[in-house]
């Protein structure tokens, strides 16, 4: 091979490389600039910070080897296969973890749109608890008597959940029997001077006690009162309690059940 040759060769394949080193230059300032914008766009949508850094660098590292594949291909590298061995590789890998890619896109997608946040009381998954943290992968769950639950984020995001803390206000429901022999205003005046009487109870929306069943053996009424949601458990708990020792006060009766039973054909006991 003559000089002549060698410094085409050279010329040519050198300007490429001046040409894929500028690109490469341009190409990272660039990223850099994308990568803080995602950044700042997380920061205004109030998305987790614990998520932000991760996001930040998904999206440099995705953007940062379509820029190498670039260059090699400016540079006359046969990309075509690299590629599809990547691809491959990526599918192998995405297969084998598959549980654990479902549960990290779980936990993105609930850093994300915040369904619910550390504090709040959830029932998901069969469990109810106060949440304790909210990890990638899995969330931290407290329970009433103090039991750690640990939740994978795939079936926790795509799965039913109801959050008890996202309203200020909560409705208290009861269902209070009397006998069918009992006074039934009577009874519907002193369950509505219990509520009233309670200040914790919200004035709107307004108490209700009305009769809703007439069972097997008792009139059931069907009660219900407004609170703050902090205030839920203890009037729950307190109006079972002052409805008893009322209805104990006034002569009115749970009634036990009853059934009466027939015998047909039976012969008298010989004493």
């Amino acid at each position: 091979m003559d000089m002549t040759k060698i410094t085409e060769l050279a010329l040519a394949y050198g300007m490429k490389a001046l040409i894929a080193i500028a690109v490469l230059i341009l190409g990272l300032f660039v990223i850099k600039m994308i990568t803080g914008f995602v950044g700042k766009a997380l920061k205004v949508r109030n998305v987790d910070p614990t998520l932000t850094p991760f996001l930040k660098s998904l999206v440099s590292m995705g953007l940062k080897a379509a820029l190498m594949i670039s260059i090699l291909g400016m540079v006359g590298v046969k990309t075509t296969s690299f590629v599809a061995i990547l691809g491959a590789a990526g599918l192998a890998v995405g297969m084998a973890l598959q549980g654990s890619l479902g549960n990290f896109a779980g936990g993105v997608l609930i850093l994300i749109f915040k369904p619910f946040k550390v504090g709040d009381v959830v029932q998901a998954q069969g469990f109810t608890g106060s949440i304790k943290e909210i990890g990638i992968f899995c969330t931290i769950m407290k329970t009433p008597d103090n039991k750690t639950i640990i939740i994978p984020n795939g079936p926790l995001a795509g799965g039913p959940m109801i959050n008890f803390s996202t309203e200020a206000t909560r409705r208290v429901d009861w269902t209070f029997g009397i006998a069918y022999t009992d006074d039934l205003k009577k009874a519907q005046n002193e369950l509505m001077a219990i509520l009233e009487a309670d200040e914790r109870i919200l004035k709107e929306p307004a108490p209700f006690a009305r009769v809703g069943e007439l069972a097997d053996s008792s009139v059931n009424f069907t009660v219900r009162a407004w609170v703050n949601a902090p205030e839920f458990w203890n009037v729950h708990f307190d109006v079972i309690e002052k409805v008893k020792m009322t209805f104990d006060e006034k002569g009115l009766n749970f009634p036990f059940p009853q059934q009466e039973v027939h015998v047909i054909g039976a012969h008298p006991v010989k004493q």
